[in-house]
């Protein structure tokens, strides 16, 4: 199988600095009272700091970033619709902790339900939802752990849907990190994480006033997700998400002592990184860059297109030369292909140094060709028609 590979103009442009390997690294001294944290650029997925971010710790609400990254994924899927009705089980409705009073029985939108979960953190919401899409909480938590595996997340394991004290229930900083990422690739999410307050059951008697329980997007610039959470157990945690000049900056602190120590923390977290460091887009998400081959398909060719946004992170105040773009794509591929499957990467390197790695997807299904359209294509070959 040959390796097509399509070299670019060498980039000398008035770039800042590309981050280099030692951001990945934590810096001198450990948070005041907080047991773990880490923070992620989104795009490039690049970790700027980290301390203890493998360590297994109880997430409390932070575990709704898994249980809506999947419910956004079925909105995606076409699997739900945000107007679709919810009808509140018995089961919800006994959820303790967060909620938004769901009675058994009563009927609420996906819409009402994401509001309820993102901004007043219900967790009577979340299993309400879980069951809609997966028909029990026990078939939506085995998706949890299923999509937390196909992240890759090693320091993970899902119970419920809540993030309720339950024994085996747990995660990292680092793993709540790639899920938020994961989640934020779903840009809608946000319409609901960045409102401060909103109202359920507006033309009822029983109007209920949601206050977001993340401070950070009424004081934070910028600040625009992601998800609290607290138990005796886990102590005050957040995972926050924040967006300034086209970066969006992703932090997680768990195990703080106060909601001050967390949201000080996470603050001055995503100030360093705000500070230190920009991106800067090379090509945007979902441009076909190319087009492959396609062996026995029912077309001859496929465009490839870029999964997300070709992005640099660079660092301030800094110049570099001497960036080389490619696009390497095996070839050719091989019928049926799965629209959105990985075929190769568009690779942007500094000397020998790999410096962004950008996925490249087929963004158009190929079916296996039939054996007329075979015989066709190679009558035509030979014929030279």
């Amino acid at each position: 199988m040959r390796v097509y590979a399509a070299s670019f103009i060498c980039l000398s442009l008035i770039f800042s600095s590309l981050a280099p390997a030692a951001a990945a690294s934590a810096k001198s001294g450990e948070l005041e009272g907080a047991k773990s944290a880490l923070v992620m650029e989104q795009e490039t997925g690049k970790i700027l700091y980290k301390m203890n971010e493998n360590e297994a710790l109880p997430p409390a609400s932070m575990t709704k970033v898994m249980t809506l990254l999947l419910i956004f994924k079925a909105l995606s899927n076409h699997e739900i619709s945000l107007k679709d009705k919810v009808t509140t089980s018995e089961y919800a409705a006994s959820m303790g902790g967060s909620q938004i009073f769901l009675e058994p029985g009563e009927i609420m939108t996906v819409d009402e339900m994401l509001r309820g979960i993102t901004i007043a953190s219900a967790n009577d919401a979340s299993v309400a939802m879980a069951e809609r899409v997966s028909g029990s909480e026990k078939a939506f938590v085995r998706k949890m752990n299923e999509e937390a595996k196909r992240l890759g997340l090693k320091h993970t394991h899902f119970k419920n849907t809540t993030g309720l004290p339950e024994e085996g229930h747990y995660t990292s900083a680092h793993d709540m990190a790639v899920m938020a990422r994961e989640l934020a690739r779903y840009e809608k999410v946000f319409e609901y994480t960045s409102r401060y307050e909103d109202y359920l059951r507006e033309d009822t008697d029983k109007k209920f006033w949601l206050v977001n329980t993340n401070k950070l997007v009424k004081t934070y610039p910028g600040a625009d997700g992601l998800k609290t959470g607290f138990t005796n157990e886990a102590k005050y945690c957040l995972t926050a998400t924040a967006k300034r000049n086209g970066m969006r900056v992703i932090a997680v602190v768990m195990g703080a002592q106060t909601p001050k120590d967390r949201n000080r923390e996470i603050s001055a977290l995503m100030d360093e990184a705000f500070a230190t460091y920009a991106t800067k887009q090379l090509v945007p998400g979902n441009k076909t860059v190319a087009f492959a081959d396609v062996n026995k398909g029912d077309r001859g060719k496929v465009p490839v297109a870029t999964r997300n946004a070709a992005v640099l992170l660079i660092k301030k105040g800094q110049n570099t030369k001497g960036l080389k773009k490619k696009i390497d794509i095996k070839q050719p591929l091989q019928a049926p292909i799965k629209a959105g499957t990985v075929v190769g990467y568009f690779t942007v390197k500094k000397g020998d140094r790999v410096i962004s790695k950008t996925p490249l997807v087929v963004n158009k299904s190929v079916n296996r060709a039939s054996w007329w359209q075979l015989f066709k294509r190679s009558a035509g070959s030979i014929l030279g028609y």
